[in-house]
């Protein structure tokens, strides 16, 4: 996931911002509007955030896909998918998350549309995890995707459904999603030329 937010001083003079608050609260208002309308509305649909800002965008977005559909009940999850990842034997020592469902799906995503929730979409390996992880919560109708940044540099055939902005870069560039409920600070998001931390390896 993306790292804190503090940014290493090295860095912090290359650091330029893509994304300001307003921004990304429009982006995410857009991506309600069109999670509701390819569903032709939102009464199946249950969102699930990879944490760590995958969950406060699932929330944030929740509360507008219940202005949007009164169907729409709000509820939002948390999906961990530490122990599904592929690169456990380098990085053997991680703390695990819960995964929480929402409380109205009495433990199942049986025949629900899920829409998985992340802040930036790299290699594909996070929601590659994810779609593991959902195999022992049951067989949803569909799975989409949707992420605030797409920064490209795809390792598997893994698209997002729904982007907030998508975001050219190069391999060595890092970027950062920083959100006010987890980082302390306005919403943003910051480009980089300094090459990634050791903060979880390829997404």
């Amino acid at each position: 996931m993306s790292p804190g937010s503090r940014m290493p001083a090295s860095s912090a003079a290359d650091a330029r911002t893509v994304l300001g608050e307003d921004d990304i609260a429009r982006a995410l208002t857009r991506i309600a509007h069109e999670i509701v309308e390819r569903n032709k509305g939102a009464v199946d649909v249950v969102l699930l955030g990879i944490p760590t800002r995958g969950v406060q965008l699932a929330r944030r977005l929740a509360e507008r896909l219940a202005q949007i559909e009164p169907s729409f009940d709000g509820e939002f999850g948390t999906l961990d998918v530490t122990m599904y990842r592929d690169d456990l034997r380098r990085q053997p020592t991680r703390a695990v998350g819960q995964t929480v469902l929402p409380g109205s799906l009495d433990g199942t995503i049986d025949d629900k549309v899920v829409v998985l929730v992340d802040d930036v979409l790299f290699s594909g390996r996070t929601i590659r995890a994810a779609l593991d992880a959902l195999n022992d919560l049951g067989r949803p109708r569909v799975v989409q995707l949707a992420a605030l940044v797409d920064r490209g540099h795809r390792e598997l055939p893994i698209r997002a459904d729904y982007v907030g902005k998508n975001l050219p870069t190069s391999r060595s560039e890092r970027v950062r999603v920083r959100l006010s409920d987890v980082d302390g600070v306005p919403d943003s998001v910051v480009i980089s030329d300094a090459a990634p931390a050791q903060d979880g390896g390829a997404r």
